[in-house]
């Protein structure tokens, strides 16, 4: 037995109304449906206030949007006004807060110096793609400008330390080392103040 499909949630409201009134038109006069329930009236009556309301909502979108649009465009001249007149009281200020604040304005806050970096966090080594190559890496340190990488093969000897490559980044590849041969790992983070504490070691077998 067939199904009337109506699927109404695929219908815009434009298309929606058009749908109701093509229903109406179709049924009128009909004879294989006398007394359609609810009424072509109704269903008409529906049609023109689902129009109606829609034409409404459409118009408060447009006003909206036009409304939005002057609204940006006023707040964009604001921004353009306090800048210019920021700038003016900079100039006559020479950077003296008090005076900069008796104009009504905020004082911009120094940023507070970064002292000594702490050791970079979670140290990790793995084989490169080549011999003799040890790839590793570790959690970026805030306020690092570089990094400082050493290693050894004998982390017990404090002389014994050899420093590797300056990694801009907090990653890089240690080259020229010996293949089969162990080794130990460790960086520190260089800032404003200087180098910081060493990480935790990470070793790892050159290919």
């Amino acid at each position: 037995m067939a199904q009337v499909k109506l699927n109404l949630q695929s219908y815009t409201i434009p298309e929606k109304v058009q749908k109701m009134r093509q229903v109406g038109i179709a049924m009128t006069g009909n004879a294989n449906f006398t007394t359609p329930d609810p009424t072509l009236v109704a269903l008409g009556d529906g049609a023109d206030a689902l129009e109606t309301a829609y034409n409404l909502a459409q118009g408060a979108r447009e006003l909206a949007k036009q409304k939005t649009d002057i609204q940006n465009a006023a707040n964009a001249a604001a921004n353009a006004l306090l800048t210019a007149e920021g700038a003016y009281v900079q100039n006559k200020s020479g950077g003296n807060p008090v005076i900069i604040q008796s104009a009504g304005m905020d004082v911009r806050a120094d940023g507070a110096p970064i002292g000594d970096l702490p050791g970079p966090a979670n140290l990790s080594a793995s084989e490169g793609d080549h011999d003799g190559e040890i790839d590793i890496h570790w959690n970026r340190v805030k306020g690092a400008k570089s990094y400082v990488v050493q290693y050894t093969t004998t982390p017990t000897n404090a002389a014994s330390w050899v420093n590797g490559p300056v990694a801009p980044k907090s990653k890089i590849t240690v080259t020229g080392l010996t293949s089969s041969t162990k080794y130990y790992l460790r960086v520190a983070a260089v800032g404003a103040a200087g180098q910081g504490a060493f990480s935790e070691l990470a070793s790892q077998v050159a290919p």
